[in-house]
């Protein structure tokens, strides 16, 4: 007998910087990441010795976090991740950032690959927890808690 899936709205609208939808286990931090020299895109793994994420991995997650951080090479880190396979599913942000925009922008251009970014309030969402992304008409994204 299958579970019933549940989903909560967790008072979230935003807006995308690159539109689509997704569904994945939150990775959340406070401190921003920055993909050059941040994430290995050849495992999805958080390099950054000076990130409290250090060792976890980003693939197949929604990313959360206040912002990208730094360079501008961060743009072709994730779109070879996103390349790969390694990249998060989505990413959420408080504040947009062209650079992660350009790299997922060009990702979906060459590889047809789609990998959300939405910029929203952040807060009250927990690494671990469920989270699924959906194009919300006007609105623009929808981001809800899935509960099982």
């Amino acid at each position: 007998m299958s579970e019933a899936v549940e989903t909560e709205i967790i008072a979230r609208s935003g807006t995308f910087q690159l539109a689509g939808a997704a569904e994945g286990e939150a990775l959340v931090f406070s401190q921003s990441l920055s993909f050059w020299g941040g994430i290995d895109s050849e495992t999805g793994d958080i390099i950054d010795h000076s990130h409290p994420g250090l060792g976890k991995n980003v693939a197949g997650k929604i990313l959360i976090m206040p912002s990208g951080r730094g360079s501008s090479s961060s743009s072709s880190v994730l779109a070879e991740a996103i390349r790969r396979g390694t990249a998060p599913t989505a990413i959420l942000l408080e504040r947009p950032d062209p650079i992660l925009a350009v790299g997922a922008i060009v990702a979906e251009f060459l590889y047809g690959i789609s990998m959300p970014l939405v910029v929203c309030e952040i807060g009250g969402i927990a690494s671990g927890e469920r989270i699924a992304i959906d194009v919300g008409g006007a609105v623009g994204a929808i981001v809800r808690k899935v509960k099982k």
